[in-house]
């Protein structure tokens, strides 16, 4: 189990810091209740410390870089954790699905295996989000996305088959596939 040490305080209250004006699409909760929930789900199947923090800090450079960008990361937690962080962003393109496929393939073919297992959380903790608001609220979830559900289920099969090829069946991507499996079935 892993330890709560300074450093990971430290990880826990920067990710709270940078994500402080986020809210998760749609639902008005904080944003930084998903970095929490990536960095849980990962302390589930790794005691490496830079993986953990990267998974609290994976959308900063994205998505808030004016808060806490790349440079800063490396400051504070090193070039592994900076390294991790960049290997999950996304490039900056308008259409979707051009920003998902280069997201694949780099995935597949370029980061780093501990990248793939934070994606792998991170998309988990995505679709579980996605299973609770679609029973809570219906199909009109779909509005909240750039994507719908049919793409979305794309999105989250291809995750699924880059980690369980890059990482091997683990606890994380055989979660990930309940969920696929669930988001299939609804309505």
């Amino acid at each position: 189990m892993m330890n709560l040490s300074p450093r990971l305080r430290r990880a826990l209250n920067t990710a709270a810091v940078a994500h402080r004006d986020q809210v998760r699409k749609g639902s008005g909760i904080p944003y930084v209740s998903h970095v929490y929930a990536v960095m849980f789900l990962l302390s589930q199947v790794t005691d490496d410390e830079d993986v953990v923090i990267a998974g609290l800090l994976h959308d900063t450079v994205e998505d808030v870089p004016e808060n806490y960008n790349a440079a800063q990361i490396e400051q504070d937690f090193g070039p592994r954790v900076r390294m991790l962080v960049e290997d999950l962003t996304k490039i900056e393109h308008p259409n979707w699905q051009v920003r998902a496929d280069a997201y694949i393939e780099h995935l597949e073919f370029h980061a780093a295996t501990e990248a793939v297992l934070i994606s792998t959380a991170d998309k988990l903790h995505n679709l579980m989000s996605i299973m609770d608001d679609l029973e809570e609220i219906g199909e009109r979830l779909w509005e909240r996305f750039n994507a719908g559900k049919e793409k979305q289920l794309w999105w989250y099969t291809e995750i699924l088959r880059v980690s369980t090829v890059r990482l091997g069946k683990n606890q994380l991507n055989e979660q990930l596939e309940g969920y696929i499996e669930k988001l299939k079935k609804s309505a």
